[in-house]
């Protein structure tokens, strides 16, 4: 194992160690103050310090990485299949690292402050076992990431969901975050049996779950594509796609530092992520790619339809993850992994950025609620600033950013529908193109309407102090995230960066392939006039209705649409109502069932048996008057049928 591949196997191992000695910790005694701040500080610290170790490793990794590299040691063979331990190392996953680590430590240091206190008054008795769950989220992660092999894979995939659930729920004084973590956890699962599907399928094709050989193989036409829409499924419910997408939204209910870092760095990224490390199969296979094109036309569409009508402004936020991830997966389906790649890591920058920002905007005015927000400019100047950065660069305004990444996949797509280029049907190339230049005026609608509201127009009534920025620990990780949300896009010009992330072609035929390309990432072209002719467009439109309405919501110029997209088209109904219900009336017919005819079998049996032998106790306990009769009665039977028998023989 040489320095690069021991980078990339410390990098998961650094923060799953503090987290488990987090979680190992002895709880500090209730009621005990210095027990309790003591506890505090080395959770805090085991938390920070994993972070910080593992962005050191993921820049260190970055930086020496000269070209692909793989290690791997055989783990476990059963019948004729090898699982093995090792990574799989790229720009790519060097590029992705960096971005999660540096997310995760934003988190844990906001995190610190943010969760200062619980209930009024009273300290966070939950924060330790938090801190450390932060940590085992982050190195499941990495551990997506790094990994050489299919079920490793699916070993960091499934702790995700593990820890989505523990810390969505956190905050178990309100009542809905133990429904959104229930519901996040079962909405993934039902994708994940799909993805672990897929990967059977492609493990016993090959006789092998690492990735190399599995991407070596000559799988057969119907074993590829079965496996490949199998994978689809688990992409769609960690990624947030149609159907699957209902769980995001709802996923709110978790601390804001959560939200964060489920819809910046983990979680939702990790789907786009497999996808592009198993790109030769996708690319292989038309029919998925179709599948994948059409969800994520639908997914971006819908998600920034959605947000245009939220008052939550976490909400709003969350949808726009839903949209962002459809663009992301759009460039995938036509046929562009560096697309995607850049988008994933310009959206991992700015909506970390939105969160934090947003996180600090509640935790002053003490409400989530845009109607009861406004006028905050003057009086939290460093978070409007901030938050302006990050919504234009979702929005894609130039130089930000948002637009360089967007215009990537807007680009791809254009060339796929013009040209037919890549492996996708030209048709195909027209949807996502037309539904990305949608979502161009949609998201400039919605990020405009939420920075007025928030921070122009008349004061709101915030519940407690008049509002402010930040304390310091909550304020310098929005400060420093700003500087990746504005500055990063120009990373995919060409130049050192780039040529840094385009590895000399290694001579082993199995060697890992570099996603990125050596002439950078972005290609303007005149074509670029019409997404910025949207972006103007739908700005404008949104800053006429708050002006006409003298500060007064645009949502209203939606009219009977605005119930509609608030609710997101009614498709948590739908899903209740074609799911939930049947589910749960099957369960209550299970349970009658089980209930009445198992138990009532086995209860009436015994019931049967106590009854006659009650009947018998009776007899036998009879008066000897009785008795003598019964034995006499009985002879004369016996004596009757032996005479019966002896007269027919």
């Amino acid at each position: 194992m040489n320095t690069t591949t021991l980078l990339g196997a410390l990098l998961p191992l650094v923060p799953m160690t503090a987290g488990l000695v987090g979680l190992l910790l002895p709880p500090a005694p209730r009621g005990s103050a210095i027990g309790e701040a003591t506890a505090r500080r080395i959770a805090a610290a085991l938390g920070v310090a994993g972070a910080f170790g593992a962005l050191a490793l993921a820049v260190a990794l970055l930086v020496t990485l000269d070209r692909p590299a793989e290690s791997s040691t055989t783990w476990i063979e059963l019948g004729g299949l090898t699982v093995t331990l090792g990574v799989r190392l790229d720009g790519a996953a060097a590029l992705v690292a960096v971005a999660v680590t540096t997310v995760a430590l934003a988190v844990q240091i906001y995190s610190t402050g943010y969760l200062r206190q619980g209930p009024p008054g009273e300290p966070d008795h939950r924060y330790p076992p938090y801190a450390a769950q932060v940590s085992l989220f982050t190195a499941a992660m990495l551990l997506v990431v790094v990994s050489g092999d299919l079920i490793l894979l699916l070993v960091g995939w499934e702790v995700m969901g593990l820890c989505s659930y523990l810390l969505i729920a956190h905050d178990r004084r309100l009542p809905e975050a133990p429904a959104a973590a229930m519901k996040a956890f079962l909405v993934t699962r039902v994708g994940d049996v799909g993805f672990l599907l897929g990967i059977a399928l492609l493990g016993v094709s090959a006789g092998s779950f690492r990735i190399a050989d599995v991407l070596a193989h000559e799988h057969g036409t119907t074993t590829l594509t079965a496996a490949c829409l199998l994978l689809l499924a688990g992409v769609a419910g960690k990624s947030a796609q149609f159907p699957l997408h209902t769980w995001l939204p709802d996923a709110m209910a978790g601390p804001t530092p959560i939200s964060a870092l489920i819809h910046a760095a983990t979680m939702v990224a990790a789907g786009v992520y497999a996808i592009t490390r198993l790109w030769p199969l996708f690319e292989a296979t038309p029919t998925a790619l179709v599948v994948l094109g059409v969800l994520a036309s639908v997914t971006l569409l819908l998600g920034a339809l959605a947000a245009t009508a939220q008052d939550d402004i976490k909400r709003v936020l969350a949808w726009s993850t839903v949209s962002q991830l459809g663009y992301m997966t759009g460039a995938l389906a036509v046929g562009s992994p560096p697309a995607a790649l850049f988008h994933l890591l310009t959206h991992a920058a700015f909506k970390a950025l939105l969160f934090l920002a947003a996180g600090a905007v509640i935790h002053s005015v003490g409400t989530t609620l845009m109607s009861r927000m406004g006028g905050l400019r003057r009086s939290m100047p460093v978070t409007f600033w901030c938050t302006l950065i990050g919504l234009g660069a979702l929005a894609g305004v130039p130089p930000l950013s948002g637009f360089w990444s967007k215009e990537g996949v807007l680009a791809a797509a254009e060339q796929a529908a013009l040209h037919g280029d890549g492996p996708a049907p030209a048709w195909l190339g027209w949807l996502v193109w037309l539904a990305g230049l949608v979502g161009v005026f949609v998201t400039a609608w919605y990020a405009t309407r939420l920075l007025l509201r928030t921070f122009f127009g008349p004061p709101g009534t915030p519940l407690g102090q008049p509002p402010h920025d930040p304390p310091a620990v909550l304020r310098w990780p929005v400060l420093a995230l700003a500087v990746p949300a504005a500055l990063l896009g120009l990373a995919g010009f060409p130049g050192w960066f780039s040529r840094q992330l385009q590895p000399t072609p290694p001579a082993a035929s199995d060697a890992v392939s570099d996603l990125l390309p050596p002439d950078g990432l972005i290609h303007l072209t005149p074509t670029v006039l019409l997404p910025l002719a949207l972006l103007v467009l739908g700005a404008g439109l949104a800053w006429a209705g708050w002006r006409r309405g003298a500060g007064a919501d645009p949502a209203t110029a939606l009219g009977p649409l605005r119930p509609v997209f608030a609710r997101a088209f009614r498709l948590d109904d739908v899903q209740h109502t074609l799911v939930v219900r049947p589910t749960v009336a099957m369960a209550r017919t299970a349970r009658a069932a089980d209930e009445r005819v198992v138990d009532g079998a086995v209860t009436g049996t015994g019931r049967a048996v106590r009854a006659l032998g009650g009947g018998l106790g009776v007899l036998h306990r009879a008066a000897l008057p009785r008795a003598a009769a019964a034995v006499l009665a009985g002879a004369l039977l016996i004596g009757l049928a032996a005479a019966v028998i002896g007269a027919t023989a």
